[in-house]
């Protein structure tokens, strides 16, 4: 005979995951989830001007682009700048972060990316506090003393709640890569099925990458993907556009 019961059945704790990290898991997925309303659809960091010219057209010259946006350009520079704001946050070191948060903002190429990566810094601050209010976080935004763009504003958010640098990192280079190819998919067009084979490539990149980043020292900031800050500043002036960048 079989019995039945409400009972759940009982769970190994070895593999569970503790508490701490398990919430800190939660809240990455959500920061850096699409679904999270920072408007990042609405910016395609100039590769809407790159497919009208022709420079990226189908799958393969998309992921080169992101490739080289990722290890030689924003990409990395984003990724340093977002480890020492939250280097300079878990310290309580204010005077540095208010330094990082000036230089972030000095170094955007463009009008266009400094509005985006600013309204994206802005909206990412502005609705993690307002659902999930922490301690210590509002002192942070104060020592910025001016405009927090977005690598700066998941730095800061991020160490406010005690989470780990690395996995922080890799996840925003995650949501980076990921908005890109949604912008490259609606412009090119590309289906979901290549889609998604561009962003497996570009996983050894975002590794590599990352780990750069983690070291590098606020003087090794730079940048030599001169076409697409190039692409960034042309698309001011494009005549159709979808996107604000």
């Amino acid at each position: 005979m079989l019995m039945t019961t409400n009972k759940p059945p009982p769970v190994d704790d070895r593999d569970g995951m503790p508490e701490a990290e398990a919430a800190a898991l939660y809240r990455l997925m959500t920061w850096l989830s699409p679904a999270f309303p920072v408007g990042a659809f609405s910016y395609s960091s100039g590769i809407e001007w790159a497919v009208e010219a022709g420079d990226v057209a189908d799958a393969a010259s998309l992921r080169d682009w992101l490739a080289s946006m990722l290890a030689d350009g924003s990409g990395f520079c984003d990724g340093v700048v977002l480890a020492h704001a939250h280097r300079a946050a878990a310290s309580g070191d204010d005077a540095a972060l208010c330094d990082i948060a000036e230089l972030a903002a000095a170094l955007v190429p463009s009008r266009e990316r400094q509005l985006e990566t600013s309204a994206q810094g802005r909206a990412f601050i502005d609705i993690a506090r307002a659902a999930w209010p922490c301690e210590g976080l509002d002192q942070m935004i104060a020592a910025c003393g001016g405009a927090i763009v977005y690598p700066v504003a998941v730095g800061l958010v991020s160490a406010a709640h005690a989470m780990p640098l690395a996995p922080t990192l890799h996840a925003f280079f995650h949501a980076l890569a990921s908005n890109w190819i949604s912008a490259g998919a609606r412009l090119i067009p590309l289906g979901q099925t290549d889609s998604q084979r561009v962003l497996a490539q570009l996983e050894p990149v975002v590794v590599a990458t990352a780990k750069r980043a983690t070291a590098a020292a606020l003087d090794d900031l730079g940048s030599a993907t001169f076409r697409a800050d190039l692409a960034s500043m042309r698309h001011e002036t494009q005549y159709t556009r979808l996107f604000r960048s």
